[in-house]
């Protein structure tokens, strides 16, 4: 079984979580604690929004897969390429 810090590498670019119980790979629920700095930008009336976030630490706590429970069987591997192979 994968350690919550093993599986914060499937949360980064070019990795991806699957489960090894179902096979999904894209829906899971992640419980995880981050410190981020953020650049709020509000306008005159009041209405705000984000327009840079910053991840300065990040803890995972625990990653669950959406089809079928489990919290035990989540594994991180590369994520697919965007581009075909050539081959």
């Amino acid at each position: 079984m994968a350690t919550p810090d093993d599986l914060a590498a499937g949360l980064e670019p070019g990795s991806r979580l699957r489960c090894d119980g179902c096979g999904n790979v894209t829906r899971f629920d992640v419980v995880a604690t981050e410190r981020t700095r953020r650049f709020h930008h509000f306008d005159l009336g009041g209405d705000g929004a984000v327009d840079e976030e910053e991840v300065l630490s990040r803890a995972i706590e625990s990653v669950t897969c959406r089809w079928c429970g489990r919290d035990d069987a989540i594994l991180v591997e590369p994520a697919p390429s965007a581009t075909p192979d050539p081959r």
